[in-house]
């Protein structure tokens, strides 16, 4: 079985395959170099996954995305929240911007600000006590006291949001939980939030 599997995030399906006798190569160990390029699975998969995410929640959202000066009156562009700056949710901020809506990012790591005020967004401080930033560049996992920051800091853009793509990831990692049920349910009705981790969408009621 030829995937992208995350052994030490799903030990229990990983044991099951071995017991089973059955071969698995995880293609995101794969070494990433120029030599294995054509074989890359996450940077390329991510940045699909990033394009589709916005073009699915434009799909659903109820309001377009640019601004729109009609003769009946001007309708405000859509506001759009990306967090996580990686590959997937730097593509997810290109591609809102280019739809014209007007786009704020979080992410964990101050490294990024740059790459997403590059791009047209507004880029969330997120005041963390924390290192959340690994020697290669990835996002560790969060503290609970981080965590709660990190929440304290998207809540209000999250609440004036008309669309939330999450695309944090921690390597081998269960995907940080950014969004409480509370979060949630405090989005404008008729917003949508996209979730990449479990692959799903939701419309706030």
């Amino acid at each position: 079985m030829v995937c992208l599997l995350y052994p030490r995030a799903h030990v229990e399906a990983t044991l099951r395959l071995a017991a089973r006798g059955v071969t698995t190569l995880a293609l995101e160990n794969l070494p990433r170099t120029t030599v294995a390029q054509s074989m890359d699975v996450l940077s390329s998969q991510s940045s699909a996954a990033g394009y589709r995410a916005v073009i699915v929640a434009a799909n659903i959202l109820a309001k377009f995305f640019p601004m729109l000066m009609t003769a009946a009156g001007t309708l405000a562009p859509a506001r759009v929240l990306v967090l996580g700056a990686g590959v997937a949710g730097l593509q997810a901020i290109a591609t809102a911007r280019r739809l014209g809506a007007v786009v704020e990012a979080f992410d964990v790591r101050r490294t990024v600000r740059e790459q997403v005020e590059s791009l047209g967004a507004k880029y969330i401080e997120p005041w963390l006590e924390q290192v959340s930033e690994s020697a290669e560049g990835y996002a560790q996992q969060l503290t609970e006291v981080s965590l709660e920051r990190a929440r304290n800091a998207i809540r209000l853009p999250l609440a004036n949001a008309d669309v939330c793509i999450t695309t944090a990831l921690v390597p081998q990692q269960r995907a940080p939980i950014l969004i409480t049920r509370q979060m949630f349910e405090g989005m404008r009705p008729g917003s949508v939030l996209v979730d990449l981790a479990p692959h799903r969408a939701a419309t706030a009621s």
